[in-house]
């Protein structure tokens, strides 16, 4: 028992951390968990087995048989420990100074309900009193007090985390004034320092690498690493990254409520904004499309006077950020219209490849990077960079250096088969940009492996089966699903579209889609995996 609950409170750790740290998100997560993994079948059932041995059976059955029963129990059911399924998190828990502060407390309380039973079942006194209970009913029930103890104790672990984030809820706003302050400090002594911030509800973070690439080919250039777009997440960085010899500084900036955009220009105000587009990331927490669209909107609004933006035309409510904003510079970028376009995009095992044209000039761009989603991230990439006086010659070569970001339409070579690894959590946008990617391939045969979609919302059913309507169209050769109520809705939608179901195969596993693909798969098919389900997932 004591095995299981370390493992129990590490794993409920596990999940506080991938949702923010956020107490509501967190409580969500139970809610939509409670009988798999807050008050499970094991805890109930322990409990039943308690009560009947010391209501019903407490004549008929000897103490030594008693422990004996509820140590095969025990055993029986706490001593698997399988949240993970056996798989290796995909986020795994990192004790930063954070989650040590929080582990201190959450260690602390989740011990006291067992040691408490454990002290009265073995020495007869209530602790910290002189209360004996020797020649009480209670003491005559050591054994039972003792097993009750230490369930009750393991199934509140999620709870006691609560408790903790409260405690340490002071120290915590005090770390983050103290990194805010300081980062504030360093911004004010680097005026010459310029600020490039990017929001969106998608491609945020590859934009931002692009616009590191294309820049660093003049400028000495900052950027915040992989997905840190939170208040401490960009602190850190300027606190520890940044150097007088930056000229610019390059953020993302994330949202997942109404105001965190606010609070993350407070810290940094930009020189040039620029919003890749709105989609339905994070619905749940915003509610609607329109109140997404209002906090991108905010980044463009609290850009410096007589800044720039940099707007995707192709979305009608981004595009429509310039409104209000006469004295910004405003570059539009997109396929169908704008300042600056792209256009032709061919793809081929070594990449993509696409023209782009602003006023009188065109240029070519190679990449190694897949996605007309990717071209769209160039072309915002472009405008900022042309917008600083760089010539489209000279992004296209550094374009052609670019490393593809990890798991975002990253294109792998394995025995013969191209794999595009997709496997950042999906959207509806990427999904679809990712399933037409796969179909523009004109050699061997498409195979997908998806779970599809989660954290959409009320929404999330129709968004899966849209995406299934797309696969179904796109002429692929196998279509591998992984969780059979998970992807029910793809299914569907798949099978509207009058696609040979005889080549749908639902798996329960990854491991299982890449035994049902290696089977199937020859030299020169192209593997899709789009989308890999979270830690924190459970169907």
């Amino acid at each position: 028992m004591a095995r299981h609950t370390l493992l129990r409170g590490r794993y409920f750790l596990h999940i506080f951390q991938q949702n923010g740290y956020k107490l509501n998100e967190f409580w969500h997560w139970l809610v939509q968990h409670w009988n798999q993994r807050v008050i499970t079948v094991e805890h109930v059932l322990y409990n039943v087995i308690i009560f009947v041995l010391l209501i019903f059976l407490s004549n008929a059955v000897t103490g030594s048989a008693a422990i004996i029963i509820l140590a095969v129990f025990g055993i029986s059911w706490f001593g698997p420990f399988n949240y993970y399924s056996g798989e290796e998190s995909k986020k795994p828990l990192v004790f930063t100074p954070r989650m040590i502060r929080l582990t201190i407390p959450f260690a602390l309380l989740s011990v006291l309900l067992p040691a408490a039973t454990t002290y009265i079942s073995y020495a007869g006194y209530i602790p910290f009193t002189e209360m004996a209970i020797k020649n009480s009913a209670l003491y005559a029930a050591d054994m039972y007090l003792l097993a009750f103890g230490w369930v009750l104790g393991n199934a509140l672990l999620p709870f006691v985390i609560f408790a903790a984030a409260i405690i340490t809820k002071p120290i915590e706003a005090y770390v983050h004034r103290h990194f805010i302050k300081l980062a504030k400090q360093k911004l004010s002594q680097m005026p010459d320092l310029m600020v490039i911030a990017i929001t969106g509800s998608y491609g945020k973070t590859s934009t931002k690498f692009m616009i590191r690439d294309l820049l660093s080919e003049r400028y000495s250039v900052c950027s915040t690493p992989g997905s840190y777009n939170t208040p401490m997440g960009i602190c850190k960085v300027i606190n520890n990254d940044l150097e007088a010899r930056h000229q610019i500084l390059v953020l993302e900036m994330g949202a997942r409520y109404e105001g965190n955009i606010d609070e993350l220009c407070d810290i940094a105000e930009p020189d040039i904004s620029v919003v890749t587009n709105v989609g339905v990331a994070h619905l749940e927490t915003f509610g609607s499309q329109d109140a997404i669209a209002r906090t991108k909107s905010t980044i463009v609004k609290r850009t410096k006077e007589n800044g720039k933006a940099v707007l995707n035309a192709d979305d009608e409510r981004v595009a429509a950020m310039a409104n209000g904003r006469d004295d910004l510079e405003v570059t539009f970028v997109g396929f169908e219209s704008g300042d600056i376009r792209a256009k032709n995009i061919q793809y081929g095992p070594e990449g993509m490849t696409f023209t782009v044209s602003a006023n009188e000039e065109e240029q070519e761009f190679s990449m190694q990077l897949l996605g007309s989603h990717n071209a769209q991230n160039m072309l915002l990439a472009v405008g900022v960079a042309r917008s600083l006086g760089l010539r489209l010659t000279t992004m296209a070569m550094a374009a052609s250096r670019m490393e593809p970001v990890e798991h975002r339409l990253e294109l792998k070579s394995q025995n013969g088969i191209t794999v595009i690894d997709d496997a950042f959590n999906s959207n509806p946008v990427g999904a679809k940009n990712a399933v037409e990617t796969l179909a523009a391939f004109s050699n061997g045969r498409k195979i997908i492996i998806t779970p599809g979609m989660i954290e959409l919302g009320d929404i999330q059913e129709e968004k899966n089966r849209e995406f299934g309507v797309q696969i179904g169209q796109a002429g692929l050769d196998m279509v591998i699903l992984v969780g059979e109520n998970q992807t029910q809705a793809i299914k569907e939608g798949i099978a509207s579209t009058g696609f040979e179901m005889e080549n749908v195969n639902t798996v329960s596993s990854l491991y299982e889609a890449n035994r049902a693909m290696q089977e199937y798969a020859q030299d020169g098919d192209v593997v899709l995996y789009e989308n890999d389900l979270p830690d924190s997932f459970n169907e």
